[in-house]
């Protein structure tokens, strides 16, 4: 009867927490490789974040799941504990909704990578740089410095400027009067030479070709792939070397003019 007892209520408990523990250490294992393949291409601030969470919920539910089997084991009624336990998650969850909302509306912003940290998005209108990504609240800065921060449930549209690339947009007007021929070179060999001398430029500038024949001279486009939200800073550098060339070969850039008959 001793030798009963204490199987039963020594070495079976310590057998259950022993098999749980080598249980937990394999699934963990076996998450982190199943996660690193799943997630190579996020971020390691966002795979840690996901990873700690799966593996802490399943620590958790390992243990609650130890409790109840050792309880069993010394004849305490599981069942009405379980049932106890619902009510009170039941009212907690009532409680904390919105907490809960946005706790889950967070994870599956890091699951599906939607943003991180330094991306800049446009989220319900508001257009900044992440400054933060957290299970309950993101945190945006706007180019003119200011900071919303906002609930996770209350995200519904995000765009996400900085996953790719921009794309630089110059167009350039010369006169009528202007020798078409020249000027087109002097465009092609102008992208040539910044295509090897621009940085955070993906692929090589392109003269596209006519793109307007406007009121007061011919329009040219000019394009190129920069770097996430670097379309800004390269246009500028393309507009001035145009300027420069012009100016170099006499090629006379037009404006619009009045002209006043006298009656």
């Amino acid at each position: 009867m001793l030798k009963y007892i204490l199987i039963k209520e020594v070495v079976a408990p310590i057998s259950i927490i022993l098999i749980t523990t080598l249980l937990y250490f394999i699934v963990k294992s076996i998450i982190k490789k199943a996660m690193s393949l799943r997630l190579s291409k996020i971020d390691v601030r966002r795979h840690k974040t996901i990873n700690g969470l799966i593996i802490n919920v399943m620590k958790y539910f390992l243990i609650v799941v130890d409790i109840l089997m050792i309880l069993s084991i010394y004849g305490i009624n599981t069942s009405a504990l379980v049932a106890s336990l619902g009510v009170v998650g039941l009212v907690v969850g009532l409680a904390f909704q919105d907490i809960l909302k946005d706790f889950f509306s967070g994870i599956s912003i890091i699951v599906e990578n939607q943003y991180g940290v330094g991306d800049t998005v446009t989220i319900n209108g508001f257009k900044g740089e992440v400054l933060s990504l957290g299970l309950r609240t993101t945190k945006l800065k706007s180019y003119t410095g200011e900071v919303k921060i906002m609930a996770n449930r209350n995200i519904q549209e995000v765009i996400n400027h900085s996953f790719d690339f921009s794309k630089a947009i110059v167009d350039v007007a010369t006169s009528y009067a202007g020798d078409t021929k020249k000027i087109e070179k002097v465009l092609n060999d102008l992208c040539d030479r910044l295509s090897g001398e621009l940085t955070d430029i993906k692929g090589d500038v392109e003269m596209l070709g006519i793109e307007n024949l406007a009121d007061s001279g011919i329009v040219y486009r000019i394009t190129v792939n920069t770097k996430p939200m670097k379309h800004l800073e390269i246009q500028r550098q393309i507009r001035k070397e145009i300027k420069l060339e012009f100016e170099k070969h006499n090629i006379e850039i037009p404006y619009n003019q009045v002209v006043v008959h006298n009656a």
